[in-house]
């Protein structure tokens, strides 16, 4: 790529940003609560995820430096790992993708029906108006709808404003919260561990998306110096909105009452600004959330392209429109296995806990891989690539903190584990069987 093209460092930095940030920070907090036993668990396990992230962001940094190819997140796997493993990964990071679609949705339909007091919204009721949302932006992609870069920056102003409304809400006037017991998921005799574990589940999806700087680490000036200059500026600001953010819904509704808060930032608002701040807050959100809804059914198809012309998965994948070249039967198959989940699971904590669980399994395996490629490039070493320092000690942190959250599930929710885990057997056992047939 030519120099004046090379991302410089604050634009690198906003990259960063824009990949973390998302819809999770306007519902996640409230699970969080949910399973801390005290605010300071709340508080640490926000810390330490921030802190994560980090760690993951600079180790796929360098991975992408090492193994600078597009599409790298998903084709790293075909370089470290047997094709099966890489097969059945790519297929559940996949699957992956799909639930955090829905969960998404689900924070969306939930401001939504803030617009309707008068209405009796069930959780049947906001997966059907998820699905809505789903079916309606499948429909405008198949028509072959192209998200401009514009849309997307819109986005991010909007989704970066209602952070800082939320933020300026301290500032303002509003009745001092008061402390009432509420009925919590945490009990009194769990312990401090396992509390952070079970509130880490909800801040590791709020803190997704740093995985992604795999791809941009030759495309980065001067990357010795900016990749991780641009992640420590981009993962400090991050940590520091969310912190705010998250002191705002302690301060101005209570530790307790925040864990019975679904939509928690609807509540901040209603609070500081009134019923109407919080239908035009809710208005705004819901606009947000059917953007990212309209982008992962953009994006996703495509990677199921790039299998398909690999021979991963079947040709029939990569079949386009001879009009308008949508990827029809990709973008079906996406759509189909959004609303599968949505309604197999109906409500945010399911499927929350299922994308993260599927995660673990992404997140673990894909950094493993930079033990290989520092063996594998040594002679880049001194090129100009970006080298993460105190290696081996911050991919090991990372691995094991996303163990740690896997087993937190596995604890918590039993049956959703073991789906997880025989979904990625089962995508195992469908590469062999293809491969026998392909023989044959």
């Amino acid at each position: 790529m030519k120099g004046n093209q090379l991302l410089n460092r604050f634009s690198f930095t906003m990259i960063v940003v824009g990949l973390v940030i998302g819809m999770g920070i306007f519902r996640s907090a409230a699970t969080s609560a949910q399973h801390a036993i005290a605010p300071s668990v709340y508080f640490a396990a926000w810390l330490m995820g921030g802190f994560v992230a980090l760690c993951g962001a600079l180790t796929y940094a360098e991975i992408g430096s090492r193994f600078p190819v597009t599409g790298g997140y998903y084709k790293v796997f075909s370089y470290a790992y047997h094709p099966s493993i890489a097969f059945a990964i790519n297929c559940i990071i996949l699957i992956s993708n799909a639930a955090s679609l829905s969960v998404v949705a689900i924070i969306g339909s939930g401001y939504i029906a803030k617009l309707f007091p008068g209405t009796p919204w069930t959780d049947v009721h906001k997966a059907l108006l998820s699905a809505g949302a789903i079916i309606l932006f499948y429909l405008i992609n198949l028509r072959g709808l192209r998200m401009s870069s514009r849309a997307q920056n819109i986005l991010m102003v909007i989704k970066i404003g209602m952070i800082l409304v939320l933020i300026a809400a301290l500032f303002f006037p509003y009745e001092q919260a008061t402390t009432v017991a509420t009925a919590a998921v945490a009990t009194p005799s769990m312990g401090w561990l396992q509390s952070l574990g079970y509130s880490l589940i909800a801040v590791s999806f709020t803190y997704g998306g740093y995985q992604q700087t795999i791809n941009f680490g030759s495309e980065v000036e001067n990357p010795a110096k900016n990749i991780p200059k641009g992640i420590f500026m981009g993962i400090g600001i991050i940590i520091v909105l969310y912190l705010l953010v998250n002191f705002s819904y302690y301060q101005i509704i209570g530790f307790e009452q925040m864990k019975g808060e679904k939509e928690i930032a609807f509540v901040v608002i209603e609070k500081v600004f009134g019923a109407k701040g919080a239908a035009i807050f809710s208005f705004f959100l819901f606009f947000g959330v059917l953007a990212y809804v309209n982008a992962l059914l953009m994006s996703n198809p495509r990677v199921m392209y790039a299998m398909s012309d690999e021979g991963t998965i079947p040709k029939i994948f990569s079949k386009q429109n001879e009009k308008n070249g949508v990827l029809v039967v990709s973008l079906t198959v996406f759509a189909l296995t959004c609303l599968v989940i949505l309604f197999f699971a109906q409500t945010f904590d399911a499927i929350l806990n299922f994308t993260i669980f599927l995660d673990c399994f992404g997140m673990v395996a894909s950094s493993a891989t930079i033990f290989k490629l520092r063996k594998q490039t040594k002679h880049l070493d001194g090129t100009g690539i970006y080298k993460m320092k105190l290696f081996p000690l911050l991919p090991l942190i990372f691995m094991l903190t996303y163990c740690f959250v896997g087993v937190s599930i596995a604890i918590q929710t039993p049956k959703t584990a073991l789906i997880g885990v025989i979904v990625l057997g089962a995508f195992m056992l469908i590469y062999f069987v293809s491969q026998r047939f392909k023989k044959a």
